[in-house]
């Protein structure tokens, strides 16, 4: 299952993906917007974690243009932010399947991906 991370802080990014990569994953670390988008334009992932909170981006647009591109790419959002604690990121983002708050453990991190991920590949 290929994964894109967008993680602004490398070290936090670095971890998941490693996690993500032991349980089977095939990881990409991306830490800013630019390199989200060429990184979707020019390769095809089952998951996108993206970072809610990332500075200096727009964050919403990465997951649009993330699911016009990829239309079965299952999105999960990370945020510190409790504003979308209502659920609303879900209105925002039609592909997001899941929101972490962090800290996020890097076990319920590949949960999720597990889950959404191999969801998409069946469709």
């Amino acid at each position: 299952m290929r994964i894109l991370v967008v993680e602004a802080d490398h070290e936090l990014g670095r971890l998941w993906c490693n996690h993500l990569d032991r349980q089977g994953g095939k990881t990409e670390l991306v830490t800013n917007e630019s390199d989200a988008l060429a990184a979707l334009r020019f390769r095809s992932f089952e998951v996108l974690v993206l970072d809610l909170m990332l500075p200096g981006t727009s964050v919403l647009g990465i997951a649009d243009f993330a699911s016009y591109r990829q239309p079965e790419i299952a999105i999960i959002v990370v945020t510190a932010n409790s504003f979308f604690s209502d659920g609303s990121i879900f209105k925002l983002v039609p592909n997001a399947r899941g929101l972490l708050h962090a800290p996020v453990l890097p076990e319920d991190l590949a949960a999720l991906v597990d889950y959404y991920g191999r969801h998409a590949m069946q469709l």
